[in-house]
């Protein structure tokens, strides 16, 4: 396996068990609190709306939905000009779990990045973005045998 990619595989799912892990502790499964930090954001949104802005498709959205309204963390109501639209709001349960959901990924992000000098962790965030958006760019265009990766 390339070197770039077994290194980036071992650490993706070294950082999703912790990840996993911090989010148990309160209640959640990874993923969940994405769609709570966009209805931190922007309370009231659509499936369709949260969806677009995690990158998960919108049923995945529904599915997730309901369980977090059986754990009491939104509500689904319809959209008081649109009947056809529903949108999700947090309740006070929801709501309450943004400071510390927000300092666990704070505390994991810094433990993970303690033995880099602040230059590096730029840098780092620089090249993942960049790898993120070529990463993306695949996804549309896959590469053909015969390609050669440019510099």
């Amino acid at each position: 396996m390339p070197e770039f990619l077994d290194l980036h595989s071992k650490t993706s799912k070294a950082l999703r068990a912790a990840a996993e892990a911090a989010m148990q502790r309160h209640g959640l499964h990874l993923g969940q609190n994405h769609l709570l930090a966009v209805l931190w954001e922007r309370d009231g949104s659509t499936p369709g709306e949260i969806a677009a802005a995690v990158n998960v498709t919108t049923p995945a959205v529904v599915k997730m939905a309901g369980r977090m309204a059986e754990a009491g963390l939104i509500t689904r109501r319809r959209d008081d000009r649109d009947n056809r639209l529903v949108r999700l709001w947090l309740t006070d349960a929801g709501r309450a779990l943004q400071e510390p959901i927000e300092t666990e990924r704070r505390l994991i992000e810094d433990k993970v990045t303690e033995n880099l000098t602040e230059t590096e962790r730029r840098h780092l965030m620089t090249a993942l973005a960049k790898v993120y958006r070529s990463a993306s760019d695949l996804l549309s265009a896959p590469i053909e045998h015969g390609d050669t990766p440019t510099s």
